[in-house]
């Protein structure tokens, strides 16, 4: 079998890109085992990174040393931030990618880095013995060695397309699924389930009329998502459409061909990205839905259509897109279809991403249950980072969920059960007000100095900058203005505010009637700052209340984490549990009151029995 590697990835898509190179660029030999060296890294749906939520993931990846914001810099098209009405805590930045280039670029990567070794070929089974895992082997008969594996497939793992009546085997269009490896995973005693997801239709770029739609143009001021890039520019304008009432009636008249409401497929659906036919059912007095038209690469003829995914029959894709305004005579390069296929039951696998049942085995991305390029790499990066911390003997990287939005990523999967493809939302965050995208590098980027995966010199010029901030923070906080009447007639007339009594910046910038960025305007520590840094100044301290409030609040959940949990508690139960916390603490088995409490079903009166049990249990042995 040859040489023996560290770790052996199954799958090179975004989870086992990341994996790789982290590994090997952390000193791991890595074997990296796809179908095609073409598709590495491939964007078979959305030809995006980012947006809500999914920005900070790629911010955190990106502050610990992944490699995907930087390839979304080099392959973007079109950058634009999202959800900018809400508070800077939970703006999404986003990028529209020109694929083609994005694969080329990860590709490249992986054919660069020291350690990688790239084999073409279908895994068929993981190898295990007496020992543990022992390698992979795929359908030719070659057998690999290695030490670790982490299996990243994706959608193939038995994998059905479906477009109306229309079902063939595949891992996405054009490609065969992966169904020896199901059976192996399922043989080791794995339990899988069965997920669906899809994708929209690919039209013609110069059969659309651009005069009907409206135009969607990137921020004036585009912002890149990682620290190796130091600028980013628009290439592209998108479009945005609304399908028209008919295409309702359209849906609803064929709703018996559907493989989703016919019964044929089988596998959930992700609930925060439906199909078109999916939203027509659920939300009946929608008449009307939103089409974005989004370029896949730069000068190419596919425009992707963002809204109207769906597995209906290619009749019925026609007569929808025909019914938009807009796209009347649109051209189909492919039709829609939606792709059905097994995951592990992610409370398998330990924080770390190793199974708990197969030491060795690391899982990550699709395959756990996620549904997004960026959660697989969050979870690829982290599996990466722990073979190797295993190897050495080191203790794991398991971020707490008040430190990242893959802590939180990690933990949801690992400790919850879910019945749908899991999709990252700031909503899932109990501290997202400390979890956002401008506090990632100060949050996890010295974690990646540490591992080996981001440059000293780089760390040094990024803390530079924090700290110019906070020198100027602290102006803002102690520099007091007083009310005489030649300075409350320049801030009456400059910034539109008036104040009666002494107050410092800090204060004036958190008044209800003060518009932040028009009184920063006038702030002269402030004009020292590049405008990211000024707008994460100004934030922070109109903020300022509500992130102490955050901090006391962690405080308090560490406290809880010291506190044990004792087995004889959780077999016993307590007076007064129901059922229903009973269950979860004998199936989820808790460590630490902090673990308890994010249990489902697990209220805060509950929390005040189990912590009373102990303490009583406490009071007796003591005695």
């Amino acid at each position: 079998m040859g040489a023996c590697f560290d770790l052996i990835v199954v799958g090179a898509g975004h989870a086992g890109c990341e994996a790789a190179l982290a590994a090997a660029r952390m000193g791991a030999s890595v074997a990296v085992v796809t179908l095609h060296r073409s598709t590495i890294a491939q964007m078979p749906c959305n030809p995006a990174m980012g947006g809500i939520g999914k920005g900070h993931l790629i911010a955190e990846i990106d502050a610990l040393g992944g490699v995907e914001g930087w390839a979304a810099d080099r392959a973007g098209l079109q950058f634009k931030v999202l959800n900018r009405s809400r508070g800077s805590a939970v703006w999404g930045p986003r990028a529209q990618c020109d694929k083609r280039r994005y694969t080329l670029l990860m590709r490249r990567l992986l054919e660069a880095v020291p350690g990688i070794e790239l084999i073409e070929g279908e895994v068929t089974g993981v190898m295990t013995g007496d020992g543990g895992i022992e390698g992979v082997r795929l359908a030719d008969g070659r057998r690999f060695s290695g030490r670790n594996v982490l299996v990243t497939t994706g959608t193939f793992l038995r994998g059905i397309l479906h477009t109306g009546e229309n079902r063939r085997p595949g891992g996405r269009y054009g490609e065969a699924p992966a169904n020896g490896l199901g059976r192996s995973l399922e043989r080791l005693g794995l339990e899988l389930r069965r997920y669906k997801t899809g994708t929209p239709p690919r039209l013609r770029r110069g059969s659309i009329d651009f005069g009907r739609v409206t135009v969607q143009h990137g921020d004036q001021d585009p912002r890149a998502f990682s620290w190796r890039t130091r600028e980013v520019r628009n290439r592209i304008v998108c479009w945005v459409t609304r399908t028209r009432p008919v295409v309702q009636r359209i849906i609803r008249d064929n709703l018996d061909r559907s493989p989703l409401f016919s019964g044929v497929i089988e596998g959930v659906g992700p609930r925060y990205c439906p199909s078109i036919e999916d939203k027509v059912v659920r939300f009946p007095h929608h008449e009307e839905h939103t089409v974005f038209l989004e370029p896949e690469e730069l000068g190419g003829e596919s425009i992707y259509v963002n809204g109207l995914s769906t597995s209906l029959p290619i009749d019925v894709q026609e007569a929808i897109i025909h019914a938009t305004p807009g796209l009347e005579r649109a051209e189909f390069l492919r039709y829609g279809y939606a792709v059905e296929y097994d995951v592990v039951a992610s409370q398998q696998v330990r924080h770390t991403l190793e199974a708990r049942a197969v030491p060795g085995l690391y899982l990550a991305g699709q395959l756990l249950g996620t549904s997004g390029y960026e959660e697989a790499a969050a979870l690829g990066l982290m599996a990466g980072i722990n073979v190797v911390r295993s190897l050495r003997g080191e203790e794991p990287l398991v971020l707490g969920r008040e430190e990242a939005y893959i802590g939180v990523l990690v933990d949801d999967l690992v400790v919850r059960d879910h019945r749908e493809p899991y999709r990252i939302l700031t909503s899932r965050a109990e501290h997202r007000l400390l979890l956002g995208v401008d506090s990632a590098r100060e949050r996890l980027m010295k974690r990646g100095v540490d591992l080996g995966l981001v440059p000293e010199k780089m760390f040094h010029v990024e803390q530079a900058r924090w700290e110019r901030r906070a020198r100027t923070a602290h102006e803002l906080e102690s520099t007091v203005l007083h009310p005489d009447r030649e300075t409350r007639s320049w801030l009456r007339d400059a910034a539109g505010i008036d104040f009666t009594r002494p107050a410092t910046w800090a204060q004036l910038l958190r008044r209800q009637d003060a518009d932040p960025q028009r009184l920063a305007d006038q702030i002269e520590p402030l004009a020292h700052l590049a405008k990211e840094d000024r707008d994460i100044v100004v934030s922070r301290l109109r903020y300022a209340g509500y992130l102490e409030r955050h901090v006391r609040e962690i405080e308090r959940v560490h406290r809880l984490g010291a506190v044990a949990i004792p087995s004889a508690l959780i077999e016993e139960g307590a007076p007064g549990l129901s059922r229903e916390v009973r269950d979860a603490l004998i199936r989820y088995r808790p460590r630490t009151l902090a673990d308890a409490e994010r249990l489902p079903g697990v209220t805060p009166a509950a929390m005040a029995i189990i912590a009373g049990r102990i303490l009583s249990r406490r009071g007796v042995d003591r005695a």
